[in-house]
């Protein structure tokens, strides 16, 4: 099964946790706190493998997590990082955030690789908070929560050229026959219901990959037939060909299915309209094919080749080949992806302001309980070892810090009101 887009979960590591430790060794007195970092989690990466041609896997696995760091050890013994979960993915696959819609990574390449989600980093032990006024401290940290989100990952093949046309035109067998490749022939519409890729080779030593892919047919950019799924894999390709069946066996206008398939490329996305495009006259071994041919060229109002073949007797496909690989040189390699990836870095030095979000803010439930909110108190409180009494006086000094007390006063709360954070309830006072 061919699977070209996907919605999975990933999380980062989180860190170990820091350990509260303190030196005993003979004959040296008061040794001091020797308590070790945790070590840092693990971040999910996604690297590019060019043997893969689908997100099939991602149907039975969609959670990722990886793995913690280490906690730390007494003698000052830092926890281990946590090693990295890598996990591969086909090359022309789109990573985008599924809360905000942004685009995370573009990748394409052999090896090429992104972070995903970032793993938290380890606590830090007692040592690290020894002060003068306080050289034997009873406080650390827990790790830091790595990074966690829903994404949804797309592929857009990587071909040369991709095959456009109505369905039963003739694109399948025109793959299998200038390739290796073997997609399933029928005579019946969207007998082809997944993209394929071939190599195709010309006989004077020059290959590109070809791909077919689904028949489109009118309304497909909206949703309607199979096409709609895939038309984002022609996004990909440097050169379009389109295959247009010029016997007119089914009653269609050869003309009319070419305008109507350039439509769909252009609702779909505009800058299709610029790609280059080779059209296939094909079944021209069919009675009526030159008629209808000459009528279509004298009502093509596009400066495009056209070339008449014959998939079935191989009319014609030596010079189709040649054209296609000519086309193909004096075409920028992935023209869309480069126009994507300036606009990505365009918008990456850009630059603006925007008002930093709140710390925290603060919610009543309908019981009255004060219910306190935010992404930094919230890390501060996973951080925080509740075990340890002056961990929870730490904790209560950042919250002064921060302003939550003054702003509970203001919201109404009084002495002995229940106050929330996550899972956690304590009284408030004044």
């Amino acid at each position: 099964m061919f699977v070209d887009q996907v919605k999975i979960y990933t999380k980062g590591g989180d860190g170990g946790n820091g350990m509260v430790a303190y030196r005993r060794e003979k004959y040296v007195p008061d040794g001091g706190p020797a308590g070790g970092d945790g070590g840092n989690g693990a971040d999910v990466i996604f690297e590019v493998e060019e043997g893969l041609r689908t997100l099939m896997d991602f149907r039975y696995q969609r959670h990722f997590k990886a793995p913690r760091g280490e906690h730390g050890m007494s003698k000052n013994m830092h926890g281990r990082n946590a090693k990295d979960m890598v996990v591969k993915v086909p090359p022309g696959t789109i990573v985008k955030d599924d809360d905000t819609g942004e685009l995370i990574a573009d990748l394409t390449e052999h090896g090429q690789r992104a972070v995903i989600s970032r793993g938290g980093r380890g606590g830090r032990g007692n040592t690290r908070f020894a002060t003068p006024s306080n050289p034997a401290p009873e406080l650390s940290e827990k790790g830091e929560p790595g990074q966690e989100r829903y994404i949804v990952l797309e592929l857009k093949l990587l071909a040369d050229v991709g095959l456009v046309g109505f369905p039963s035109v003739g694109k399948s067998t025109l793959l299998s026959i200038v390739s290796a490749a073997k997609p399933k022939i029928g005579d019946y519409h969207f007998t082809t219901i997944a993209p394929n890729l071939g190599m195709v080779e010309t006989e004077d030593g020059r290959s590109f990959v070809m791909a077919d892919l689904p028949g489109l047919i009118e309304g497909a950019s909206e949703g309607v037939g199979l096409g709609h799924q895939f038309l984002r894999h022609i996004e990909r390709t440097r050169v379009i060909v389109h295959v247009i069946d010029m016997s007119g066996l089914e009653g269609r206008d050869p003309y009319e299915d070419y305008q109507t398939i350039n439509a769909e490329l252009e609702a779909y996305n505009l800058r299709l309209t610029e790609r280059p495009q080779i059209i296939v006259a094909n079944k021209m071994d069919m009675p009526d094919s030159e008629e209808n041919l000459k009528n279509f060229k004298e009502q093509l109002k596009e400066d495009y080749p056209v070339y008449g073949i014959s998939a079935v007797t191989r009319q014609g496909l030596r010079d189709l080949l040649f054209a296609i690989a000519d086309k193909l040189e004096e075409t920028p390699q992935f023209a869309m992806f480069q126009e994507e990836e300036e606009e990505t870095k365009d918008q990456r030095v850009l630059y603006k302001h925007e008002k930093a979000e709140a710390e925290f803010f603060i919610t009543r439930e309908p019981d009255g309980t004060f219910v306190v909110n935010g992404a930094k108190i919230e890390k501060l409180f996973k951080m925080t070892d509740f075990s340890r009494e002056e961990s929870q006086k730490r904790f209560a000094r950042q919250l002064r810090t921060m302003g939550v007390d003054e702003a509970l006063r203001e919201r109404g709360a009084k002495d002995g009101d229940t106050v929330r954070l996550l899972d956690f309830e304590f009284d408030f006072v004044d």
